[in-house]
């Protein structure tokens, strides 16, 4: 079996028989028509993007594979909601709502490189990525999306592979984003002021202990009044002895 690599670069979903793919494919004797399709067909989800692309064939029987390069799937979430970098503080600070339906165009594309045909398991895979980055899914944190993902709450889109939200939705995440980040802001300006009470509560106990704790000998000149009356005891005896 004689096999050969071809590597190329075309924009997502638009490879053309050019000058450039005909010089590569061309000496293969396959069916550049039929391989292009089959890219376009595995590269339209990332339209607008330069993509990686291997195809591998044998020489002989002409059969190829393609293998389709792609970004992190942290940087297609980015790309995806517009953001530079991620959120420094996920837990607390959430920067991006993306909808389901943006997470399940990122799981098309990285569905290759995770070795699952099951977009089901991609798209939770794509959620917990969105985690970590300080991103929320349809105005929830991940954990709760992928209970919805497992309970059929998503099935529709899911076997749709539905990738775009709608006008009405697009504006729906940008409103529920701005309610989760001052329900997280409101959070923790109670517990910082819980935090500075209990501080507070803390010095003033501190500062009882000091006030009602027992001078020492010596402090007032006077020793306390059981050693005076100790004193006097024993010398009594010494009184009735001159006597």
């Amino acid at each position: 079996m004689s096999n050969e690599t071809i590597e190329m670069l075309i924009e997502g979903g638009k490879a053309v028989a050019g000058p450039a793919v005909g010089q590569k494919l061309g000496p293969l004797k396959i069916n550049i028509q039929q391989v292009l399709q089959d890219v376009n067909k595995k590269t339209e989800s990332f339209k607008g993007m330069q993509v990686p692309v291997k195809l591998f064939v044998d020489t002989k029987t002409k059969e190829y594979k393609i293998e389709i390069g792609t970004p992190p799937t942290s940087e297609l979430i980015k790309k995806e909601v517009g953001l530079q970098k991620g959120s420094g503080t996920p837990d607390k600070q959430k920067v991006a709502n993306i909808s389901i339906e943006q997470c399940i165009k990122v799981a098309k594309m990285k569905m290759d490189t995770m070795y699952t045909d099951n977009l089901k398991s991609a798209l939770k895979s794509v959620v917990g990525s969105c985690n970590s980055l300080g991103v929320l899914i349809d105005g929830k944190i991940s954990s709760q999306i992928r209970v919805d993902i497992d309970n059929g709450v998503y099935d529709n889109e899911i076997n749709s592979e539905k990738t775009e939200p709608s006008e009405d939705k697009k504006k729906l995440l940008q409103t529920q984003l701005k309610e989760v980040q001052e329900k997280i802001t409101k959070e923790l300006e109670k517990l910082k002021a819980a935090e500075a009470e209990a501080v507070g509560v803390k010095e003033e106990k501190k500062e009882e202990v000091v006030e009602g704790a027992p001078k020492e000998e010596g402090a007032t000149g006077k020793a306390p009044a059981g050693k005076e009356a100790k004193s006097a005891e024993v010398k009594k005896p010494e009184t009735e002895k001159k006597k």
